[in-house]
């Protein structure tokens, strides 16, 4: 799950300019500032990234970063591969 969260926290900072020292893995998206449109923007993000179905029905109404992390580790086939796109 590390590289999936190391990622995340990558697409977090770059793509919708979230302060890094505000991201910890207990850190929920809402309070990353994150309304459901751009939750929906990172799931797809994701999704092309890791090549694996993602929706926000995969994870709690609210979720910590890291569960959002582990919802995308735990499909990502097991020998750890992804099918997506180039890393971003």
């Amino acid at each position: 799950m590390d590289r999936v969260y190391d990622h995340l926290v990558t697409v977090l900072t770059d793509k919708f300019e979230v302060d890094a020292a505000a991201i910890r893995p207990e850190v929920t998206l809402a309070a990353l500032d994150l309304d459901s449109l751009v939750v929906a923007e990172l799931y797809v993000v994701l999704q092309e990234r890791w090549g694996v179905p993602l929706a926000e029905e995969d994870t709690a109404a609210d979720p910590t970063v890291a569960q959002v992390a582990q919802a995308v580790a735990d499909r990502l086939p097991a020998d750890g591969a992804h099918h997506g796109g180039a890393p971003r």
